[in-house]
Parts: structure tokens; sequence; C-alpha cells
């Protein structure tokens, strides 16, 4: 049975999320749904892997609650399920920056479509740096991106701070594995007085599935998080 992955995310107010936390899982546990997923009072976040039947089923749930009607998502085929279990994680953030003041709700960057995103990379005023964990940038990034080399996304505002400033660094382009880091990433320089911040809308993944490889300006593998490990163009 062809199995579809879900990686979803939604930054919304969810002060009850421990409490909705518990109808997530029944939904999930109903429709034999194996993967992981955090919530906090700022959202939604995970991946979770099914039949098309189960999927459909928790994304009906997740967008008829009018706080996760914009849910982002993007799916995926595989010939078998990724994960061994079900896990539904409280967190103080769905995407851990250690910025309590950063609110995606309020203002991101600009989003740019794959179709688009050549253009703007291969630009020489824009700087494109990966958000994105050194582990991670090992495996694969595109061309000509910098890479802040850092263990940990909480580490990142530090190198951004020491290396970028508003005045000198006029355009910056960011991506990551499927969005969500660049929405608190490219939100935090916005605060910082940036005004021409640009991310990769849908991250690496879409891009992979949307850029056919000869017109592809991404070098290597796609580090993901579940027993795939990465996924390449020929398999997002």
């Amino acid at each position: 049975m062809t199995m579809i992955i879900v990686t979803l995310y939604q930054f919304a107010s969810l002060p009850d999320y421990i409490e909705f936390s518990q109808r997530l899982k029944d939904i999930c546990l109903e429709n034999d749904l194996k993967g992981s997923l955090l919530l906090a009072h700022e959202g939604i976040n995970g991946t979770v892997a099914g039949n098309r039947s189960g999927i459909d089923k928790l994304l009906s749930f997740l967008k008829n609650d009018f706080r996760f009607s914009g849910l982002k998502y993007q799916e995926t085929l595989a010939a078998k399920c990724p994960f061994k279990r079900l896990k539904i994680l409280l967190k103080p953030e769905i995407v851990a920056l250690g910025k309590p003041q950063v609110n995606p709700r309020l203002q991101v960057g600009s989003y740019v479509a794959p179709k688009n995103w050549n253009a703007l990379i291969s630009s020489s005023d824009v700087i494109v740096i990966d958000a994105r964990n050194d582990y991670e940038v090992a495996l694969g990034s595109f061309k000509g991106a910098l890479n802040p080399q850092t263990e940990t996304f909480r580490e990142l505002p530090e190198y951004l701070d020491k290396n970028l400033e508003p005045k000198q660094n006029k355009k910056i382009a960011m991506f990551c594995t499927g969005g969500i880091r660049c929405e608190k990433a490219t939100s935090y320089l916005l605060q910082q007085g940036f005004e021409e911040v640009y991310h990769l809308q849908g991250g690496i993944l879409n891009y992979l599935k949307t850029i056919p490889e000869p017109e592809s300006l991404w070098q290597g593998e796609c580090f993901v998080f579940d027993d795939r490990r990465t996924v390449t163009p020929s398999s997002a």
C-alpha cells in the first residue's frame, strides 16, 4: 500500500493546546497515523504518515478549526511508513528559536515561489542563507548559500546579528526544509530592521518537487526528520 507522508505547520494562537492535543491524538489513532506532531501556544508542527483516507481525515479535522484554516502542508509518497509510532509532543515552541518576542503571525518575509527562486538567489545583490543546522547543510544545499554552521536553530540569531547589517545587506533570502524555520528567522530579521527579506515558499521539499532536475540549483540531498533520513530531487 502506498503511504502518504504529510509535513505540516501553522502558527496560531493556541492557548488550549494541552486539551487540543488529546483530540488530535484521538484522530490520529483512529486513522492509524504514525509520526510526530508538536503543539505549543504558538501552533502546530510535524510530520505524519498513513493511507489516503487517514491523512484526509486529519487534514479535514485541522482545517475545520478556524485557527488552522491556513494550514501549510506538503505531501510525499512512500512505499512504507517511515515512522514506528505516533508521538504528540507538548513544547514551549513549535520551532525553537528562543526569541519569544518573534511572532510570525504578525510579520514574516516575502514568500518566493520555487519557479522564481533561481532568479532571486542568482542575483549578485542577494545574500542567501541556509537556515538549517550544520549536519543538514553538509548533506546538501543551494549553490552559493551561506552556512551559519549552527548546531541548533537557537544559534541562528547570534549568527545573523554578527554577520548581517540592515544598512549594508539590503536583500536577504533564506530557506529551510519545509518553510517553518524561515517563518521565524525572517520575522526576526524584520524586527532587527531589515526590509527586503525573502524565503522559499514551502521550503526545499517544495522546490525539489516543483523544479525539474536539469533546472535545479540544489546540490546533494535534503535531510528529513523521519526514517527516510534524506530525499533527493527524484524522491521528494
